[in-house]
């Protein structure tokens, strides 16, 4: 039986968690102000006279205001210099008020009148018509086609060249928060391993997955997914029902949200005993997950990381280029606000890797229709290199680093 696995029943594996996040400190308003400040710094050397930021990540990151995106829009326009300006429905003017920690000036239409005028008429007073207006990358096409009927496509390009540079380098603040995350959701997946008994559902497993993220401090989990058996060599799951039995391959992939930053760690091992085959899978996905650590050096590109676990497959015999059997995709992808997010350790993406960048760990290695193995712990670059948040497991049968080492 896998150390530490299916040894107490669900209340007891729920009793014994408590909450984590008690003495945190979500971001402050001089973090949002500088955040604006280094997207300013950027802007006037892009020759960007002012970018729009859509409800969304992008808006929270840089103002701290937690909107969601619809028909109405609702945004904010940060100028080359001088204060953000919300841009926002009249109506709603209460509400965001409330949820507002960025001090913002506000430009207000009311329902019958086009949010588009007032957004460019504000362009013109403030003479931010000459250089370029940068939109959110996640702007809706009904945003940039009415803003194209107003302003020349030929000037508009797309923020992600001030959006992505922010975000992509962490703070100290964002660093301790995915760290708590992290901690939290570890937490989670060893009351998990706790709990696991013959005949369980996967449903029955993710229900207690959530509610074990509510008793360490999050509003539960923000996503999950658990695989047994063949269901685990199918990456992002399967849609049926599934019964845990005895011998069976498990991996459990969850995160969850602390102050707007994500967690994100996935465990693969045996209900049981291994057969000699997983057992050489798993080796392979914690070669090929060390080999990714030892790649990432400051000043390597986030390709290059990838090119390392491809260069591993072939060493193992397995297939190199995104195919079966090996890795179908890519190394790792950046977390922070989003689950996903710049830059990615895949082919093709050639950002340098520097300090504050987080990523995903991930190379998750399949045997067709037969079983997956996915590792998933995330590392942080500083000054000297990468740092795990989270230890990677040591074996196969100890998943969580439970047993005592001498």
């Amino acid at each position: 039986m896998t150390h530490g696995v299916g040894i107490t029943d669900a209340k007891t594996a729920l009793d014994a968690l408590e909450d984590m996040t008690l003495n945190v400190q979500p971001i402050t308003l001089e973090e949002y102000q500088a955040r604006v400040d280094k997207a300013q710094t950027l802007m006037r050397a892009k020759g960007i006279d002012a970018m729009y930021l859509n409800a969304g990540t992008n808006l929270e990151y840089f103002t701290g205001l937690k909107w969601y995106p619809s028909e109405r829009l609702v945004g904010a326009i940060v100028p080359v210099e001088g204060a953000v300006t919300l841009i926002a429905p009249a109506f709603e003017i209460g509400s965001l008020t409330q949820a507002m920690k960025l001090p913002m000036e506000t430009l207000l239409w009311d329902e019958h009148e086009s949010p588009y005028d007032y957004f460019i008429e504000f362009l013109k007073e403030n003479e931010l018509t000459k250089g370029k207006l940068a939109l959110d990358e996640s702007s809706s096409y009904s945003i940039v086609s009415n803003l194209e009927e107003r302003y020349p496509a030929a000037q508009m390009c797309d923020a992600k060249v001030i959006t992505a540079e922010c975000r992509m380098h962490k703070s100290n603040a964002e660093l301790a928060l995915i760290q708590t995350a992290m901690d939290m959701t570890m937490a989670v997946h060893r009351a998990t391993g706790a709990m696991l008994q013959e005949g369980v559902t996967a449903s029955e497993v993710r229900a207690f997955i959530d509610e074990a993220h509510r008793k360490v401090g999050a509003s539960g989990s923000f996503f999950c997914i658990v695989l047994f058996g063949q269901g685990t060599s199918y990456p992002h799951g399967v849609s049926h029902e599934q019964k845990l039995e005895k011998n069976d391959w498990v991996l459990i992939d969850t995160g969850c949200k602390l102050h707007g930053y994500h967690s994100d760690i996935t465990r693969t091992y045996p209900f049981g005993e291994a057969n000699a085959e997983q057992k050489t899978f798993w080796q392979y996905e914690r070669q090929l997950q060390q080999a990714a650590f030892d790649a990432a050096h400051n000043g390597n590109t986030c390709e290059s990381v990838d090119d390392a676990v491809r260069e591993e497959l072939a060493k193992l015999g397995l297939k190199a280029d995104y195919q079966l059997p090996g890795v179908p995709h890519r190394t790792g992808h950046g977390i922070g606000m989003d689950l996903h997010e710049w830059p990615y350790l895949v082919g093709g993406d050639k950002t340098v890797l520097a300090p504050g960048m987080c990523f995903s760990n991930e190379p998750m290695v399949i045997k067709p229709d037969t079983f997956g193995v996915r590792l998933e712990d995330h590392f942080y670059m500083t000054d000297d290199g990468p740092v795990w948040f989270t230890e990677p497991s040591r074996a196969m049968d100890d998943p969580f680093n439970l047993a005592i080492t001498p």
